[in-house]
Formats: structure tokens, sequence, C-alpha cells
């Protein structure tokens, strides 16, 4: 239920239960507000009465032989001061005032309302609340959907922030309550954006810094005689640390838009076994496999492809459970592999670079494959096959250079 319906549903409640309460209560008080102009006919007509030593003033009885018996018992001995009484019957409704004379005389006034004159005044009256719930209901639905509306624009934009564009906004507009929740938020996602930026300026100088002193172990390990474990091993932590540095900036480089991507065509079935072919080199005894479904050419980056799937199979080795499988299917690649499959906040929000769920290493590998994927134009989607196991898709988009190659090769309509 929407925060529009709610309020709107609020403000209806309300005025159609002020319309309800105002036609109940309103002919009531009309009605008591007659009694006491009638008395105060009375009262006035009672002491010009007295004054005048008897003289009757027009509306005013003395001793009047219709007056009810239940007037004229409350008017009795010991009875009040002036009452009123209020005597209903099919023409209308009597108001009677009436108080003690002189010698025991019962002094009455009375005025006759016609049935209708109430009638009309509670139709009237609930016909005017009736309108103006309606129109209290229009208005409030409408200040609800305005409310609505900035709060939907302002929701957009904060699911821009939390996607990555640091530079996206709320819109501001006037005074309230919204616009003082959207201001906060710039300014948070302002001090965000620049503390991002701080961290990566910081940690991409730290790896350029890194770069000659790497490199000069890198030379002095080649350098180390014999071939013993302990030389090997420095050897490896160097190449490892060489990599790690040249991750570091690559996703500098993506942070900062430095990367572009040169498309040509690609048979993607090619690739994924050039892709494999890298990796068991490497890895000798992995098992890694294609499996063609459905090979087709496509317009993209070779490079960046080979680097975002390279790092989609090496962290299904790593973190996985082998064998493990790259399917080409058209415009997708999935990578899969038997292991325990991806943590639920990595399907939830995507890689994040430097966490990755206690599986060990800094989640770089999968951060950049994102990040490359994007300078392509593909998608990347994370999920768990029932079957156990964990499922990457490549998704390739549709350029107009595949429609002209399609043409050329005569190959089926692209998916």
């Amino acid at each position: 239920m929407g925060l529009r319906f709610k309020i709107g549903m609020t403000i209806a409640a309300t005025a159609a239960v002020s319309a309800t309460l105002t036609g109940t209560f309103v002919p009531g008080i009309v009605q008591g507000d007659r009694r006491d102009s009638v008395l105060a006919e009375y009262q006035e007509a009672a002491r010009h009465y007295r004054v005048s030593e008897g003289r009757v003033t027009a509306g005013l009885e003395v001793d009047p032989v219709k007056v009810p018996e239940d007037l004229r018992r409350a008017v009795g001995p010991g009875g009040a001061r002036s009452v009123t009484y209020l005597e209903a019957d099919a023409s209308g409704t009597t108001v009677w005032a009436a108080g003690p004379g002189e010698d025991g005389q019962l002094l009455a006034f009375r005025r006759h309302f016609p049935q209708t004159l109430f009638e009309d005044l509670e139709h009237a009256t609930r016909s005017a609340a009736v309108v103006g719930a309606l129109g209290a209901s229009i208005v409030g639905l409408g200040l609800a959907a305005s409310m609505a509306r900035r709060l939907r624009r302002s929701t957009r934009q904060a699911d821009r922030i939390k996607d990555g564009e640091l530079d996206a906004r709320l819109p501001q507009r006037g005074r309230d309550e919204i616009a003082q929740l959207s201001a906060a938020v710039n300014a948070m996602a302002q001090a965000l954006a620049a503390r991002i930026e701080t961290e990566r300026a910081v940690t991409a100088n730290i790896a350029h810094e890194l770069r000659t002193p790497i490199a000069g172990l890198l030379t002095a390990s080649s350098l180390l005689p014999g071939d013993d474990r302990p030389t090997e091993m420095v050897r490896e932590r160097a190449v490892r640390l060489r990599d790690l540095m040249e991750d570091v900036l690559e996703v500098a480089r993506i942070d900062n838009g430095g990367e572009r991507a040169e498309p040509r065509e690609v048979e993607l079935a090619a690739l994924a076994r050039r892709v494999v072919a890298g990796v068991q080199a490497d890895r000798p005894q992995a098992a890694v496999a294609v499996e063609v479904i459905h090979d087709t050419v496509r317009e993209t980056d070779p490079r960046r492809l080979d680097r975002v799937l390279t790092n989609l199979v090496t962290n299904a080795l790593r973190h996985g459970a082998e064998p493990v499988v790259v399917e080409v299917d058209g415009p997708e690649l999935r990578v899969r592999d038997h292991g325990p499959g991806f943590p639920p906040e990595l399907i939830a929000h995507g890689p994040q670079r430097f966490r990755t769920g206690g599986n060990g290493g800094l989640g770089l590998g999968l951060a950049i494959a994102t990040g490359q994927a994007g300078v392509i134009g593909a998608r990347l989607s994370w999920h768990n096959p029932p079957k156990g196991g964990a499922v990457v898709t490549i998704t390739l988009p549709r350029t107009p250079a595949d429609e002209a190659i399609q043409t050329v090769r005569g190959d089926a309509p692209l998916q």
C-alpha cells in the first residue's frame, strides 16, 4: 500500500467522520439554540408582565389550558424558576418556556417550528458536510500524490547513489521535511563521494609508488642462485605482488574512466577456448571445459572479454570446486562451478572490492571483471542453481555491427 493511498484514505476517512458528526449534532445544537431563544423571549415577556402589573405581552400566556402536564409539574411548587420543554407532533416541534407567576399562576411562552425546518436543516448540513468531505479528500489526495512523486524521485536518485553514481543528487524543493531529508542525503552522498575518491586516489598512489620497488624485487629474485624451494617461494611472492599491484592499478583506471573499448568481430566459442587453454597452462591439473550450445560472432573488445572470462574462471577454480564449465550460448557466456555457491551478499549487491565473504584474497578479481564488463557494455548476473554450485552469466549487448555480421554470415537471428 503506497504512501499516497494511505494519506488519501486517512484524509477521506477523517472527512467522512467529520461529515457524519456534523450532520448528526448540528441539528441538535440548533434545536438547543432555539430553546435558549424561546427562554430568553419568555423571560423578557414575563419581566414586562410583572413590571406592567399584569399587562400581557404578545406571546405570553397566563395559565394556558393546553400546556403540557410535565411542564406544569416542573413549574409547580418547588419547581424551577423557569424551564423549557419540547413538544413534538406530526406538524413539527413546539418549544415551551414557562415559570411561576403571582398567586400560583403559570406563565408560559411558546414557539412552533415546522417539521420541515429541522429536516431541511439536517439535509443541508449533511449535504454541506459531504461536499466538504469530498473536497477535502480531493485536496488530500492531490497533496499525497505530490508528496509521493517527490519521494519516488528521491528514491530513484538514492538508488543511483547506491549503485555507484556518486554524482547523483536528490531533488531539493521547498523547505518542508522532505526537502530537509533530501538536503541531508545529498550532504551524505557528497561526503561519501569525497571519501571514496580519496581512498581510490590513495590506493592508486600506493600502487604507483610500489611499482619501482616491486620491479626491483622481481629483478633481484630472478638473480637468486639455485632453484631450491626458498628461492622459488621468493620468486612466487614477487610475482604475486606484481599481479596484485597491476590489479589495483586496473581498478583505479576503471574507476577514473580511463578504460576504452576497442571492438571488433569476435567468435565467442574460439575466445572461450583460448581462455580455458590459458588457464590450464598455469594450472595443468585444473578440470576446465568448454561447452558450445550455440556459437555466434559478436562485435566486442576481445581483450577485455578475455580478461572478464579469465577472472571468472580463475575465481571459480580458487573459491568453487571443479569441474568448471564455460558455456557458450549465443550472446551469453556462462561460467559454472560445483562449489558451495556465492555468498548471499554477493548475489544481492554484486562483487565488492576488498570483501570476499571470508574466502580469502582482496576481491579484486571479480571487481575487475565487473568493471571491464561495464566498459564493453556487458552485464554480469550471479546466482546459485538449485542443484548446487555457482553460475556467472555474461550477457553481451547487441550492437548495429552485430546485425551487419548476421546479414553477411546468414546466421540465425540474434537473440
